[in-house]
């Protein structure tokens, strides 16, 4: 029989994890209602042309790493590599963009056919933010502030750095690329295969390279800076003022240009040396030509992207967690009592939302219940028997104390266990 497990590149999340990656999310939502975003959901598949006019033909991820098919209608759909696409799309398509300006943010898996490694997976989840109708560098700055806030508050902040950018305009880029191509050119006997590649396609993507052989080459490669219109420098000298004013450290890298061809202005990646080489935790930018290039109005827009799996390995897994264990256990005898049991537990639900109520189902001895009431790490048992249901009674065991069983009217349970359990408990 063949071996059943996962795709490659593709995990499960077991229950013990989820419970972390809830916590991240309710911090998440929290945080951007602060900031007046709202949650969009997107499909996970859309058109193939969709992305490979947005991202780039002679990009590594439509050349090489989506996942694309072709359906029953003949059409070719792909499962989605990232969501800033989606997003443009939903606007366009649902009249977002129509004299208004949006705050939006979504959050689930996107899809790459990449070499799987630790912190780079082929399903992999992102959680973007992304915002259109917003011109000035204002906005750039309101997006660095959002995660610093949010490193804040899970506490890393001092295990990530900002790096910015400006790719300016794409007249700017234009010019740029021709000098770059020309540099390189004029090197060809020292780029790498994949340089070599880039260097018809993409040659900006050759500051990207990580390539320590090339590095000296690379650091003496013209600065797109020097070729920057005089709208563009102000655009990012306002940037480095805001960030400035808002004590927010940053190191300017003339050789971010992140990998995606709807890039303009502003970049920006928050990185960690505590990943590895896969030190990007959170990466965006401008991309003010990209509605217009699907055929709507010039809209200018700017988003970043969290990835969620290498965020949580920078998060403290103790300061950073939950417990859904239940708060009481509730054991019977037969099977016949369960009804009895069950309204019981209904009874004690009603108390209050929190506090958590774990029945037991499925029969067995009272000593393979107690087993399974200490497994589940409930604070106290609470048993119904015949004779505890003869009399209307219950009699509690605590299962985290020294302490003696007691017997309670049904009647004193609700009262019994409010004074049990405290707030802090109850949550």
């Amino acid at each position: 029989m063949a071996k059943v497990q996962a795709v490659r590149g593709m995990h499960d999340i077991l229950m013990e994890e989820t419970l972390r990656w809830q916590l991240l999310e309710d911090i998440i939502q929290s945080l951007f209602s602060q900031y007046g975003y709202q949650e969009i959901r997107l499909p996970i598949v859309e058109n193939t042309e969709l992305f490979s006019r947005s991202i780039g033909h002679d990009t590594d991820i439509v050349s090489k790493e989506m996942y694309t098919f072709t359906d029953r209608n003949e059409a070719s759909l792909t499962l989605r590599p990232e969501g800033t696409t989606g997003c443009v799309r939903v606007g366009i398509e649902h009249g977002l963009f129509h004299n208004q300006a949006q705050r939006l943010w979504y959050a689930g898996p996107m899809f790459r056919h990449e070499r799987p490694q630790k912190g780079r997976q082929r399903q992999f989840h992102q959680i973007g933010v992304e915002t259109f109708g917003f011109a000035g560098p204002d906005i750039d700055i309101e997006m660095i502030l959002i995660c610093a806030r949010l490193w804040q508050r899970l506490q890393i902040n001092n295990n990530v750095r900002l790096e910015i950018n400006t790719l300016g305009t794409m007249a700017n880029r234009r010019d740029y690329r021709k000098k770059l191509v020309d540099y390189f050119s004029d090197n060809r006997d020292k780029l790498d295969e994949d340089s070599l590649t880039r260097l018809k396609q993409n040659p900006l993507r050759i500051l990207d390279s990580k390539n320590p052989a090339m590095r000296e080459l690379i650091d003496n490669a013209p600065l797109l800076t020097d070729y920057l219109d005089d709208e563009s420098a102000e655009h990012f000298s306002t940037l480095q003022r805001g960030l400035d004013t808002a004590s927010i450290n940053y190191t300017i890298n003339p050789k971010l240009v992140r990998g995606l061809d709807y890039y303009s202005r502003t970049v920006f990646e928050w990185i960690t040396d505590l990943l590895g080489t896969q030190g990007t935790v959170c990466a965006g930018g401008r991309y003010d030509g990209l509605v217009e290039q699907h055929g709507f109005t010039t809209t200018p827009a700017i988003g970043f992207a969290i990835g969620v799996e290498r965020l949580l390995e920078l998060v403290d897994a103790d300061e950073f967690s939950k417990s859904t264990a239940p708060h009481i256990y509730l054991i019977t005898s037969g099977v016949d009592k369960n009804l009895s049991a069950m309204l019981l537990a209904e009874k004690l639900r009603d108390m209050s939302d929190g506090l958590r109520v774990q029945m037991h189902c499925g029969g067995g001895s009272l000593k393979s219940q107690f087993k399974r009431a200490d497994k589940s790490g409930a604070l106290m048992a609470v048993i119904l028997g015949k004779d505890e249901l003869a009399n209307k009674q219950v009699t509690i065991k605590f299962l985290r104390e020294e302490r003696p069983q007691i017997r309670l009217e049904q009647s004193e349970l609700p009262g019994f266990v409010e004074k049990q359990l405290n707030t802090v408990l109850i949550q």
